[in-house]
């Protein structure tokens, strides 16, 4: 029986490395690249150095894709901006390309988005948006200025910095003045679109 466990163990970690190869690859000649004749034998024209609209899959088989570079100029994302107001400090901030962002835009489309926020362990402030966003959470470490959805349903805004998964929303551009207008204790923080 002592024999058996280590040859199951072998024979197992056997099996991963053999179905973790890739038995497709084969390497690029460069000069076959440049020539025009791809792996596969197929024509193959490099004009520059731009990455290429079409990529080959594990099969060989073209599929078209779009270039980062094509994607960037065919589809200019204006940077989206929004207001924070805290008593009579009013600060502007770059808001996220991401889905609970563009659900907070939503929001303050229709109205003016007033949360009343109370302080947390002497580095931020957080309340209840009254709603559920569609968050994406990634362990992040916030600094000063840094709004970001907790749980799904609430606001959070950095004056220091921590560590935990959250969802960015978006950043204050100038703090000048962000730490005294958070001050201590509870405050009510108006969130709208900025012109």
């Amino acid at each position: 029986m002592k024999r058996l466990i280590p040859a199951v163990v072998a024979f197992t970690l056997l099996f991963c490395m053999t179905a973790c190869v890739n038995t497709n690859h084969q390497p690029t000649d460069v000069s076959q690249s440049e020539s025009g004749v791809n792996e596969n034998g197929n024509s193959n024209s490099v004009t520059d150095d731009k990455p290429s609209d079409s990529v080959s899959d594990t099969a060989g088989n073209q599929t078209e894709s779009v270039s980062s570079e094509t994607k960037e100029s065919t589809e200019e994302i204006p940077e989206m901006k929004m207001t924070v107001q805290i008593g009579t400090a009013t600060f502007t901030a770059t808001l996220e390309d991401n889905i609970a962002a563009r659900e907070f835009i939503e929001m303050m489309k229709e109205a003016p988005v007033s949360i009343d926020m109370s302080d947390y362990s002497g580095f931020e402030k957080v309340g209840s948006l009254g709603r559920s966003l569609t968050a994406d959470n990634h362990q992040t470490t916030t600094n000063a200025g840094d709004i970001v959805l907790y749980n799904g349903s609430n606001i959070v805004m950095f004056y220091g910095s921590n560590s935990w998964s959250y969802t960015r929303i978006g950043h204050i551009d100038n703090l000048t003045g962000w730490e005294d207008a958070l001050g201590n204790g509870s405050i009510t923080a108006v969130f709208t679109v900025a012109d």
